[in-house]
């Protein structure tokens, strides 16, 4: 069976991603975890590839693996892609990456997944997907009322373009449980929501709630993407505005927070995210890619 190695920057978010490539070619693999020695050391590796220089000295020492086993090497992030390239290349293998490779050369790699909302040239390797790739299970945190339809909400917070107030997500709240009376209602947060947010979330009467803060190993957006016939969700993050419409026919309701900046690719996404109206068929897409 066709295997492949994936390069991973420790960082779930990308990690996630390359994992869910592998799920949905229905491909075995490894997970490689690297580190660049320094920032300077990364800053090094661009002027590198610009002239068509590889090594693997910039790294921190990794783990040794049988590297002709794999049928190609895939990444997601920009710690990973260099040494997608020198371990590809050393080793005649394919690479592939997940977002689009900004600062490296791109005719390098065999395949590059990007998405809309980065605006991709159109080159012969570079494949556009609407969304990140994302492949979610359920995991039965949840039991459903039998023949009542449930409502999500996905809880996000601050970033360096979003601010979440606790104000503005309790008039939200306020419409959800007026409008959905007779609905389940789950909701969870994540790691970057404040406080007091969360205070206010624990305020009220949910028939499922995770609090991040208290329970970080625990993941029930799997179960909502299953269980929930609406999902509301926070501008501020594309992982989970992806996952969502990636893996569920839900309705999905973008819950808008204060800006600092305008047609970032946070407003693209949730653009993209609001006009599909069904999930992402990622196995199509992906038969487009030979390993």
């Amino acid at each position: 069976m066709e295997r492949i190695l994936i390069i991973s920057d420790g960082k779930p978010g990308h990690l996630n991603q390359s994992i869910a490539f592998c799920k949905i070619k229905n491909i075995e693999y490894d997970i490689l975890t690297v580190e660049f020695k320094s920032k300077l050391f990364k800053s090094f590796s661009y002027l590198f590839d610009k002239f068509g220089f590889y090594t693997n000295f910039l790294f921190k020492p990794y783990e040794n693996k049988d590297f002709n086993s794999y049928s190609a090497i895939i990444s997601t992030g920009s710690s990973t892609y260099y040494l997608n390239k020198y371990l590809s290349k050393k080793f005649n293998k394919k690479s592939i990456v997940l977002m689009l490779p900004k600062s490296y050369k791109y005719e390098d790699f065999t395949y590059i997944l990007a998405q809309e909302h980065d605006n991709p040239p159109k080159l012969n390797n570079i494949i556009k997907i609407p969304l990140n790739l994302s492949f979610s299970s359920p995991k039965n945190l949840i039991k459903k009322e039998f023949d009542k339809k449930a409502i999500g909400i996905i809880v996000g917070g601050n970033n360096d373009i979003f601010t979440l107030k606790s104000e503005d997500l309790k008039k939200v709240l306020d419409k959800i449980f007026s409008e959905f009376k007779n609905y389940s209602k789950y909701i969870t947060t994540s790691r970057r929501t404040p406080k007091q947010v969360e205070t206010l979330i624990e305020s009220y009467d949910f028939d499922y709630k995770l609090i991040y803060s208290k329970e970080p190993t625990i993941n029930p957006i799997p179960d909502f993407l299953t269980l929930c016939n609406e999902l509301f969700i926070t501008i501020d993050s594309t992982s989970m505005l992806s996952e969502a419409r990636a893996n569920s026919d839900a309705k999905i309701n973008i819950i808008q927070l204060e800006s600092k900046k305008d047609n970032t690719k946070y407003h693209r996404l949730a653009s993209k995210v609001e006009s599909l109206n069904k999930k992402v068929d990622f196995e199509k897409i992906l038969k487009k890619i030979e390993i």
